[in-house]
Parts: structure tokens; C-alpha cells; sequence
């Protein structure tokens, strides 16, 4: 099974970006459908954004439209999370996945699996 480990996060002020990483190793990455999601403290953990394992797409949650931009390189089985213009609101746990069930793309919560440990975004006012 794919392993994913995520990395880039940190302390931004509002306004700022950053740039988040989801490196999987494994032989199934490529062929996998990938998304993001993140966890605020007190709140369920809520999806993000996603992407095709050919990259079409891609999907965002309203929240995110026009500032998050999702994308992946295959050939160095990474996924990646750009992230401009933050708010305090985004400050949250971000994690990877990959789809693991459903006959068909979703952006369900529960058709993703292989989560990373995730990286804390913290944006300040």
C-alpha cells in the first residue's frame, strides 16, 4: 500500500503563502486518484481539493476556490498544494490521500485512505 508523507507547512502571516508536498512511495501512485484535506482544531476534518490521477480536474471546496491551486508530478510521485493569499481560517492540519474505494471519483472523506501524518498550516492575523 502507498505511504504518503506531507511537508511544507508552517507559521504565515495572513496574506502570505505557502507551498505544501505530499511525496507516496509505492507503485500505485500514479494511477491513484489524490486530494487534499485538513483538520481545524474543534472541527471535523473537511476536504479541500483533489485531482485526477491523470490530472484531470481539478476539484476545491468553495473556501479555497482562487486561492489553492492542487497539483501532481507522476514522474516524482508528488502531490502538491499551492497556497496563496492564506487566512487565518485556513490554519489547520493539512493531509493527503489517496482514493482507495468507490466505484466512481468523489470527493467523499470516506473514499480516501493512506493518509499521511500531516503538516500544520498556522496563519496569522
Amino acid at each position: 500500500q502507498v505511504q504518503l508523507v506531507e511537508s511544507g507547512g508552517g507559521l504565515v502571516q495572513s496574506g502570505g503563502s505557502l507551498r505544501l508536498s505530499c511525496a507516496a512511495t509505492g507503485r500505485t501512485f500514479s494511477g491513484s486518484d489524490m486530494g487534499w484535506f485538513r483538520q481545524a482544531p474543534g472541527k471535523e476534518r473537511e476536504f479541500v481539493a483533489a485531482i485526477r490521477w491523470n490530472g484531470f480536474g481539478p476539484y476545491y471546496a468553495d473556501s479555497v476556490k482562487g486561492r489553492f491551486t492542487i497539483s501532481r508530478d507522476n514522474a516524482k510521485n508528488t502531490l502538491y498544494l499551492q497556497m496563496n493569499s492564506l487566512r487565518p481560517e485556513d490554519t489547520a492540519v493539512y493531509y493527503c490521500a489517496r482514493r482507495v474505494r468507490g466505484s466512481y471519483f468523489s470527493t467523499l472523506e470516506s473514499d480516501f485512505g493512506s493518509w499521511g501524518q500531516g503538516t500544520q498550516v498556522t496563519v496569522s492575523s
